[in-house]
């Protein structure tokens, strides 16, 4: 099949776990024998039209507008007009596949004007990331969400509990939802060369700290707020021999000054953004991996911790318990709950033998549940649906 792809992220360019999904989900799709074409944003020097693992690759130019909704008018436009030029100068494609209400307006007009299938990604909904809708912005966004799930031919989502959310918010008919989890490459974790462990650690924990990590996105549903609450009776338990690093951009003031309020920010390091590169030589140190969310889909920051081979703790938000099994292949909290969660890390940390067991099972569950080949041809079979079923269907 011939597909037409639409994401407003694609690595260099990485928001939030989309990038990762499109990235990792479409090569394999080119292994199954697919033609893939993605259309996605500019990003810094990155080349306009590229092949990368056997997908085509075309960037789009997006003016800035007053308003983060008028960009994205904006690059609605540009990919509409992109993807029309394609439709047009390729010749046939059978589908075109879209991630997230950011494209939706370029792939409903597409869809409608050179009648092609559209199959839709949901990765998170406006209603679960602040638990309702509060506000115009939010309902705004939501109705865009609604908009696109009712043009898709077929939804896909990336967990049990997101395929409950769209029949509850949206009223999605069960039967038009398909649930692929999302994967991971465990070989991307591996390291290519030497560094000097003691060293590198050191820049983050005296030698005798155990060394506790959050990595993500700062906003409110990713719960780092618990997680500092829950790091003053970690710390109390372990007399102080451990240290809280907080990975990841954006604003951090917040949190810094909660840590100051709650007497514990001389044990936390705010790192800012980190390169996936020391990203990767931290994970080989530390001690345990720690997501508290309050709202979470499904969190492929859990595969990733899974594939650095570090121990994960986890609230029991969303699809988070779908992905960590407790006492399998992690440890399942409470989610808002300090206290649980502070029992998780130190389940982990007191108890090194078990937390080793549990890293040796979640590094094997990857290859039985999140392995992006097997993934691929779920998705392939949600893709020979959607063609044959159109081959059965009148257009108006």
């Amino acid at each position: 099949m011939r597909i037409l792809v639409l994401t407003w992220e694609f690595p260099p360019r990485i928001v939030g776990g989309i990038a990762r999904h499109v990235a990792e989900l479409y090569p394999e799709m080119v292994k199954l024998g697919h033609e893939i074409h993605l259309i996605t944003i500019e990003f810094e020097d990155t080349a306009n039209y590229e092949v990368i693992e056997g997908i085509h690759i075309y960037r789009v130019p997006v003016e800035e507008g007053d308003s983060f909704f008028h960009w994205v008018t904006n690059m609605n436009d540009s990919m509409g007009h992109q993807g029309g030029e394609l439709l047009r100068n390729l010749g046939v494609f059978d589908l075109i596949h879209a991630h997230d209400w950011l494209v939706g307006d370029a792939a409903i007009a597409l869809k409608h004007y050179f009648k092609i299938p559209l199959i839709v990604t949901i990765h998170a909904t406006e209603y679960g990331r602040h638990n309702g809708l509060h506000s115009d912005t939010q309902r705004y966004i939501a109705n865009k969400e609604e908009k696109l799930i009712y043009n898709a031919w077929r939804v896909i989502v990336c967990s049990n509990y997101m395929y409950r959310e769209l029949q509850h918010i949206f009223h999605t008919p069960a039967d038009k939802i398909d649930v692929i989890f999302n994967g991971i490459r465990p070989e991307k974790k591996k390291l290519n060369s030497k560094f000097d462990q003691i060293d590198f650690r050191r820049r983050f924990a005296k030698d005798n700290e155990k060394i506790i990590y959050y990595v993500g996105r700062m906003s409110y549903e990713k719960g780092v707020s618990v997680l500092l609450q829950a790091a003053t009776k970690v710390f109390s338990e372990l007399e102080g021999d451990a240290k809280l690093v907080i990975i990841g951009g954006g604003n951090t003031q917040h949190l810094q000054n909660q840590a100051c309020q709650l007497g514990i920010r001389e044990k936390c390091d705010f790192t800012g953004f980190m390169s996936d590169e020391d990203l990767d030589k931290f994970q080989t140190l530390a001690d345990c991996a720690v997501f508290p969310s309050l709202y979470e889909p499904f969190g492929i920051v859990a595969l990733e911790s899974f594939a650095a081979k570090v121990p994960v703790v986890v609230s029991n938000a969303g699809g988070l318990p779908e992905v960590v099994l407790h006492g399998q292949t992690g440890i399942v909290t409470y989610a808002n709950n300090a206290d649980s969660l502070a029992w998780g890390i130190l389940e982990v940390l007191k108890n090194h033998d078990y937390a080793q067991w549990l890293v040796e099972n979640a590094y094997h569950d990857l290859e039985s549940r999140f392995n992006w080949t097997k993934l691929a041809q779920q998705t392939e079979m949600v893709y020979n649906l959607v063609a044959e079923q159109c081959l059965q269907t009148i257009w108006v």
